[in-house]
Order: C-alpha cells, then structure tokens, then sequence
C-alpha cells in the first residue's frame, strides 16, 4: 500500500539557489556574515565572525577567524 507523499513547505529549494560544480556535486558557500566577537586569550585578541552557509540540510552557521575568512571569501567584506 503506497502512500502519496506530501512535501513540506520549509524543505523545498529554489533551483536558482542551488550551486553544483563541474562534477555535479553541492558546492556550500558563506552566504552572509551575522555576528562579530573578539575571542580573548592570555595575551591576543582574535576576531571571529559568525558565517551562515548555504548547505544540503538547510541554512548551517559556524565561528570562523575573521582574518583567514577575509582572505577565502573577500566579496563577503566589500561595501
């Protein structure tokens, strides 16, 4: 006895935010940058910022290096 499947709303994605490379496999990319913190340790300070990407599963956030991220991703930091 089959079924009919009935798709949820919230887990559908729009063809045009979806990125593939040249072996057809999802490419996530930094999508914005939401917060920023400085980390404090014994004697330096290190800036993080909070990055949501775009994923397979849904929108995913991580801390990343502020300086390491800028380098990766400059078009995220233009004005």
């Amino acid at each position: 006895n089959l079924k009919k499947c009935l798709s949820d709303e919230p887990l559908t994605i729009s063809l045009d935010e979806v990125h593939v490379d040249d072996k057809l496999c999802f490419v996530e990319e930094p999508v914005d940058v939401m917060n920023r913190e400085v980390k404090r340790l014994k004697q330096s300070h290190i800036p993080i910022i909070k990055v949501r990407w775009n994923s397979r599963r849904g929108p995913e956030f991580t801390w990343e290096r502020e300086d390491q991220f800028q380098k990766n991703y400059p078009q995220l930091f233009t004005t």
